[in-house]
Order: C-alpha cells, then structure tokens, then sequence
C-alpha cells in the first residue's frame, strides 16, 4: 500500500474514531446522570428528607449563578436578591390567597424573579468586570432595605407560616417525602434547562463572549441581548430556588436578600467548579452539609471562619474547584 493511500484511510478512519470517542462520552455522561437521580431518588431513605431539601434549594440556586460567571462570564455580586424575591413573592402570595395553589405560587415567584433580573440587566449588562459587579451589588442592597421596610414581607420578621398546601390538588405537601420528591423534581428541571442552555448554539456564543467579547462583536452577535438573556434566566432559576426554599421553610426571611448570601452562592460555585456542570452541585453539598454540621456542635461561631478558611484554600490549590481538579486529573491520567 503507497503513502497516498494509507494517508487517505487514515482521514477516513480518523473522523469516525472521533465521533466514536464522543458517542462514548456522551453515553459515560448520561449514566452518570442516571446514578445521581438513582442516589436522589434513595437519599431520603437514609437522610433527613428536609436537609436533602435544603440541599437541593441550594444547589439550584449554585446551578443558576454557575450558568452567568461560568458560561456569560458575568460575577454577579447581587443574586441574593433574586432569591429572596421569589421566597417573599410567593410567600404572600400563598399567605393572603388561600385558594392558590403551591405550584402557581412558586411560578408566580418565579416570574417575579425573571423581571427582577430583566431591570436588573438592563442597567447593568452593559458595564463589565468589577464594574457589573458593583452595580449588582448597589441594586441587590437597594432591595434589601426595600425588603426591610416593606410591610408585606413582615420585616425583620419574616413571613411565617408559609402554607405547603396540596400538589396539583391531590398530594400533601405537609408530609416531608411528598415535598421532597417535588422539591427534587424542581431541581431536575431547573439543571435540565441549565444544561440544554449551555450545550445549545446559544450557549456556545455565551462561551465565546466569555472568552473574546470583541471578537463575539466582530462575527455579529448581540453581545448584549446573549448577556441579558442569559441574567435573566439565571435570575428566573434563583428566583424557583428561592420559593422553594420558601416552600420547605414555610419561611421567608431577609437571610435570604442579604449580601452574605450572594457570597455564599460565589463560595459554593468556585468551590465545586466554575464552569463545570456538576461543580456548583458539590459546592452547594459541601456548604450547605459543613453549615448544618458545625452550628450544631462547639464550633457554630465559627463557621464563617472555617468556610473562609476553607475559601482561600481552594484558591490556592485547587485553583480549577473540586470537579475541575478531578477532571484535570482524570485527563491527567487516563
């Protein structure tokens, strides 16, 4: 066989063994994703069905952030707001409204949300680095003291005894399990739109945005309306986040609309992995998990200190968070 022709079957070759490789990896990835939902479906089994609840809040609320500094590039300083929007929206709602059901009410917080980060995007969208972040930051504390002497959010208060009430008429949503299959459902939507979002057409030019905005311009795209597209949905997801947590609670609280929570949610994202699918997921497990561990034991003064601590860690050494540095070493390896 001459050169010419064994360089011919290798082009032939090459390509399939290519798309054989992504087959492959698209079939590691769907079972790895089946064993989750398999290990979410047990979980309540074996651990306290409202801390798995918790868990989850968290988790989508993580998934949604990681979708706008991950994908969009954009550091939000302010995505607290948009999780207490929706935990307040929907706990009037389902308070003052006795007849309203617990998924209008969620959806109705939801939407509250999404039109919170509409405003929010249209005037901070087009400023970049630490300059969208500050701004953020100004309008998430300007709803904060909104929330502080508005009288439907009952203040420093709070909004208690926030009814679960009945799914689609028919489940009870005062037992734990019930609730938590819901909560879990949620989640799954939320992470399926996430990830259709970030493996669509769209979501490759966001990735392009993020890592060359003038070149992004240059071939045409809407800089712009990507970005805004992608703050609103990202605030819609926190704002399902938070009135589900409202939801679990039966609580809505400032905790919620306060700058440490936007913290939190940057902590639990670089933790896992920004940029990763499942990194803000682990984030949000080892957070939320080391949160309801140490305050229950000698050391729940310090737990800022120790999440802290455990902060400037993975900056320094695990630079890529958790699943990205799994991944760094798997590649690294085989």
């Amino acid at each position: 066989m001459t050169n010419f022709e064994i360089n011919s079957v290798a082009q032939v070759v090459q390509p399939g063994a290519v798309e054989e490789r992504r087959m492959a990896a698209v079939r590691r990835k769907r079972w790895f994703y089946m064993a989750l939902l398999v290990l979410a479906l047990v979980a309540p089994l074996a651990v306290y069905p409202v801390f798995l609840m918790k868990l989850l809040c968290f988790a989508l609320f993580a998934c949604a952030f990681n979708l706008l500094l991950g994908y969009a590039g954009l550091l939000s300083f302010g995505h607290a707001a948009f999780l207490a929007s929706g935990g307040y929206v929907t706990g009037f709602l389902l308070t003052q409204y006795s007849g309203l059901s617990t998924e209008l009410g969620i959806l109705a917080g939801t939407l509250a949300s999404a039109l919170l980060g509409l405003v929010f995007g249209l005037l901070a969208i087009r400023r970049q680095g630490i300059y969208f972040a500050m701004i953020t930051l100004a309008l998430a504390q300007l709803v904060f003291f909104i929330y502080v002497q508005a009288p439907f959010t009952g203040g420093e208060n709070g909004l208690h005894g926030v009814p679960r009430g009945y799914l689609l008429g028919l489940f009870d949503l005062n037992n734990n399990m019930t609730m938590y299959y819901f909560v879990l459902a949620l989640f799954v939507f939320g992470f399926a739109v996430i990830q259709r979002t970030i493996h669509s057409p769209y979501g490759q030019v966001l990735k392009a945005i993020r890592e060359n905005e003038p070149r992004a311009i240059s071939l045409g795209y809407n800089v712009a309306a990507h970005k805004l597209l992608a703050f609103v949905i990202s605030a819609a997801l926190t704002g399902l986040a938070g009135s589900t947590k409202t939801v679990v609670f039966q609580l809505a609280s400032l905790t919620d609309a306060h700058w440490h929570m936007s913290g939190e949610v940057i902590l639990m994202t670089l933790l896992g992995g920004v940029g990763t699918v499942v990194g803000p997921l682990v984030g949000a497990t080892v957070v939320v998990t080391l949160q309801s561990y140490l305050s229950n034991g000698p050391l729940g003064e310090w737990v800022h200190v120790i999440l802290g601590v455990i902060f400037v860690i993975c900056v320094l050494l695990f630079r890529v968070g958790i699943v990205g540095w799994v991944l760094k070493l798997a590649r690294r390896n085989f």
